[in-house]
């Protein structure tokens, strides 16, 4: 039982450590991009996307950016988000293959939350 005990507390420290600084690293110099007007991609599905979101953020789904990327102006500035980040790193490299220059990984769109909702609060 304590053996079991021991594993279950180290993997909870470790995924709150992870979860940490995946936060810390993801949200640097996010903000800076969002104070100048980057737009927040979301790229779960519809479904998920209703069930909570970043007000103001777009939602194009992993499985339609395909299709859907013309939809998007390749000047501007994108931050990409879902549900853990394994999405939006996919949809960051498909559309720079695609010739957008400014596209960012934000993660989850839940951490990405907070810092937009920060910066709406610097302004």
């Amino acid at each position: 039982m304590k053996t079991f005990i021991i594993i279950i507390s180290s993997i909870l420290v470790i995924y709150i450590g992870y979860r940490t600084y995946r936060f810390a690293m993801l949200s640097n110099g996010l903000d800076k991009k969002i104070a100048n007007g980057a737009i927040v991609l979301d790229v779960r599905t519809v479904e998920e996307y209703a069930t909570g979101h970043i007000d103001g953020s777009i939602n194009i789904s992993l499985g339609t950016i395909r299709e859907r990327y013309t939809e998007l102006e390749t000047s501007k500035t994108y931050i990409t988000c879902c549900s853990h980040g394994l999405r939006s790193v996919k949809v960051v490299s498909l559309l720079k293959e695609r010739g957008f220059k400014n596209v960012f990984n934000g993660g989850a769109w839940i951490d990405l939350e907070k810092i937009v909702k920060e910066q709406k609060a610097k302004q």
